[in-house]
């Protein structure tokens, strides 16, 4: 409320009443609704926006509101032009999608409400403000940051060189979700997807033991839990009911007959924050599941949570599981794009720490240079880490008993990254109170590259098929340890949803208004060229376990290897809504529209084919697919001849394609 001015208008969208304001509101808004005789209207713009199929998306309810209450414009007037301005903006995507925004216009004109609050409003003492267990840096920086307060901040309150600390989205509890889920216990069968798939990592697993259960706050349920290395032990699915954005992608994809995850209201789930808080409190168990099965990655930390993406994306589940792998240990090259605004922008940063410490190193450079910033880092790790091996050489020639050995052994697996930890950690215990000799102490002060690093470049398909295409090609070809994860949305998304040269035939895009004319460039074949490359394409919500096949094989390739994961975007235009992603890569996948494959090199070694093909024949629903999306779909009202003519010649790529793949998978 800050600036408004004596007799001002403020709109609170609200379902509440006034009886219920005096409870919910606090008492500082109240007293300067009441002290600044403001104009204080209500709406429930949900409401109206889900009635009329608009969803969450309330901006129009909204604008409504502005024009009816400001006056700038006579209203007749005002509506006139905003529905004029519907019809340019959404035209395109369809008769449909403008109905429902003129009807969210009629529909707001009789729904704004006038609160008549009573002058005593002005005579409530505030609230004090409540104190949180925060660190100082949350407190002092990134609070007023985030109330809109930054300029406010000296220079002195924050850290030398700018520094921002990581861990502290989960300091938000921005609540913006209208609905969140609520775990069904009864109907749960444990099998972990709903976390996987999570973009927010606002779902997690616990193993908690009798004892745990028993100090638990009342309506903190689990069941028995299931698997090998689990018992004594129970299972729970926790909801972060604040920082969840409420995509609904957990209770979608839940495999249970009856839904073990339905949408609720946020109000509803209020009643979890406790037991949230107390979760965290539990240590991570993952039994004697697999790490690299779609079970037992989930029951390891994830190291990038709640950020900023949007609700659905495709991105962040595909770097989030990567972080439950390898984030202990992981360093970030992040090119400039969506995931330099979900992944570091000021003042909350989501990638976190364990237990340890230990969580991915993040840095972002430019847009077209990306490449070669990991690489950088690579050669700089190498280079450290031979210096380091050198040091060790000399020093186990004099050394003996337990430090000798865990020398020896940390030589031996210098580049396995469990075997470099497990020896590196004997070493930095060895040391902890035993490093005065010159040479030992030199190793003391490089403990920090003990543990083998898992060095990553990061970033969309505008950074990877086109501006930073000639510096990741250059990388691959250099053949040295490094791992580029690409999020392919086939548009640049956040710029606007430009067309790149991931954009395949017949998809409308900004510059390609009529239907994108040329085909998709084949990254990942013309990466194959090279022989010593590994390369996988990747989907989610098809297949999870060749994802994380993937992923395995790519981090411990010692070569380059390349990633490509299917991103549904917003740019995407889903019928079906985000809070169907992962659905929408599996019909992407069915449809043969993606493919999933993997080339290890390793295999030829072996005198195996290296080109594996993991996703089956296109089942002729690839017209069904692409019409669920407006960048497809409008073209057929645009430019109707030629859509007919680019989404047959999309098909024809698209079985052509296929073919070519089976012929590579099936050669001896």
């Amino acid at each position: 409320m800050e600036g408004i001015k004596e007799g001002g208008t403020f709109v609170l969208n609200t379902s509440w009443t006034l009886e219920e304001m005096k409870d919910c509101l606090p008492n500082s808004l109240k007293k300067i609704i009441a002290e600044k005789k403001l104009k204080f209207y209500t709406i429930d713009a949900v409401k109206i926006a889900e009635k009329v199929g608009l969803g969450g998306r309330i901006n129009m309810v909204m604008q409504t509101a502005f024009f009816k209450l400001s006056k700038v414009l006579p209203v007749d007037d005002a509506i006139g032009y905003l529905k004029e301005a519907i019809e340019k903006t959404y035209g395109k995507k369809g008769k449909e999608i403008v109905d429902m925004n003129w009807k969210a216009v009629d529909a707001s004109l009789d729904e704004i409400n006038e609160i008549s609050y009573p002058d005593s409003w002005a005579k409530l003492t505030p609230e004090k403000p409540e104190e949180k267990d925060q660190p100082d840096f949350v407190k002092n920086v990134m609070c007023p940051m985030t109330a809109m307060q930054g300029d406010k901040l000296p220079v002195s309150t924050f850290t030398p060189a700018g520094i921002f600390p990581t861990g502290t989205t989960k300091y938000e509890k921005r609540g913006v979700a209208i609905n969140v889920p609520e775990w069904q216990m009864e109907h749960c069968i444990q099998c972990n997807q709903c976390a996987m798939v999570c973009p927010h990592a606002a779902i997690r697993p616990l193993l908690p033991t009798d004892g745990e259960l028993k100090k638990a706050p009342k309506g903190f349920e689990a069941k028995k839990a299931v698997g090998k290395g689990v018992e004594g032990l129970s299972f729970r699915i926790q909801v972060y009911p604040e920082d969840c954005v409420g995509c609904g992608n957990c209770a979608d994809i839940c495999p249970s007959k009856e839904k073990a995850l339905i949408m609720k209201p946020l109000a509803t789930q209020v009643n979890q924050i406790p037991n949230q808080k107390y979760a965290e409190m539990i240590p991570t168990r993952s039994g004697d599941f697999d790490k690299y099965s779609v079970k037992g990655s989930q029951f390891q930390q994830p190291l990038l949570e709640f950020s900023g993406a949007c609700a659905g994306c495709g991105e962040t589940p595909y770097l989030k599981l990567a972080t439950q792998l390898f984030g202990d240990r992981m360093i970030i090259a992040n090119a400039t794009g969506c995931s330099s605004i979900w992944g570091g922008s000021a003042p909350a940063v989501p990638f976190t720490v364990n237990k340890d410490g230990h969580g991915p190193a993040w840095a972002n450079s430019l847009f077209e240079d990306n490449a070669e910033y990991g690489f950088g880092m690579v050669l700089a790790t190498i280079q450290r880490r031979n210096r380091l091996a050198d040091l060790i050489k000399e020093a186990r020639e004099k050394a003996s008993g337990e430090l000798k050995e865990a020398f020896d052994g940390w030589l031996k697996n210098k580049d396995d990254a469990e075997g470099s930890k497990e020896y590196g950690n004997k070493i930095k215990s060895l040391l902890k109170t035993n490093h005065n000799d010159k040479l030992l102490s030199r190793i003391w002060e490089s403990r920090t590259l003990l543990t083998k690093k898992s060095i990553w470049s990061v970033g969309g398909d505008g950074w990877a098929y086109d501006i930073g295409y000639g510096g990741l090609d250059h990388v691959l070809a250099m053949n040295e340890d490094i791992n580029i994860l690409v999020f392919d949305t086939e548009v640049y998304s956040n710029t606007g949803g430009q067309s790149s040269k991931a954009t395949p035939i017949g998809s409308v895009a900004k510059f390609a208004a009529s239907g994108k004319k040329t085909k998709k460039k084949d990254l990942g074949v013309m990466a194959m060229t090279y022989g010593y490359v590994y390369v996988a394409s990747v989907a989610m919500g098809a297949n999870k376990n060749q994802l994380l096949k993937a992923l395995k094989e790519a981090e411990s390739y010692p070569g380059p290897s390349l990633i490509i994961a299917y991103a549904p975007c917003i740019n995407h235009g889903i019928k079906a809504g985000m809070g169907k992603t992962q659905e929408e890569e599996k019909m992407a996948v069915d449809s043969g529209y993606w493919p999933l494959y993997r080339y290890d090199p390793r295999l030829t070694d072996e005198g195996k084919n290296p080109f594996q093909l993991d996703s089956k024949e296109p089942n002729g629903t690839l017209n069904e697919f692409i019409m669920g999306e407006v960048r497809y779909n409008v073209l057929t009202r645009s430019f109707p001849e030629e859509a007919k003519r680019l989404h047959k010649k999309l098909e024809e790529d698209v079985n052509a394609r296929y073919k070519k793949y089976k012929a590579m998978a099936d050669r001896k």
